[in-house]
């Protein structure tokens, strides 16, 4: 299966993740969803504090220019939140990062359950 068939059929099919990326721990995209504008600062912001959740508590996090709201970190995933848009959850692998965003519409608790499945997933599979 390629990265995008996880974005597309994994993340984005399930219906509870509005939009998604896997990034690489060295900052490469991997694949995203067609329509997620995440840019390359946004990114790279995610990559080199991923492990240091001092700097989401302080600063938040942005994704498509939007600022989330850092609401916790459990078990390796941080979760976010932006009352106008939806909010994220961000999870660590050994190679790469996964960022599922959920919209409005959705429940943040199915968004999460997707992304963090996935990534124990990719995690016992080496990545």
């Amino acid at each position: 299966m390629s990265w995008q068939d996880y974005v597309n059929n994994n993340l984005v099919g399930s219906g509870y993740v509005r939009k998604a990326a896997i990034v690489g721990l060295d900052n490469s995209l991997w694949a995203k969803s067609a329509d997620f504008n995440i840019s390359g600062d946004e990114i790279r912001f995610i990559t080199a504090n991923i492990d240091n959740e001092a700097a989401f508590r302080a600063s938040g996090v942005r994704v498509e220019e939007q600022k989330h709201i850092y609401l916790r970190t459990q078990e390796g995933a941080i979760y976010t939140k932006n009352k106008e848009v939806g909010g994220l959850c961000i999870a660590k692998c050994k190679q790469c990062i996964l960022i599922g965003m959920y919209d409005t519409t959705m429940q943040p608790g199915a968004c999460n359950d997707v992304v963090e499945k996935l990534a124990d997933y990719l995690k016992n599979a080496g990545y």
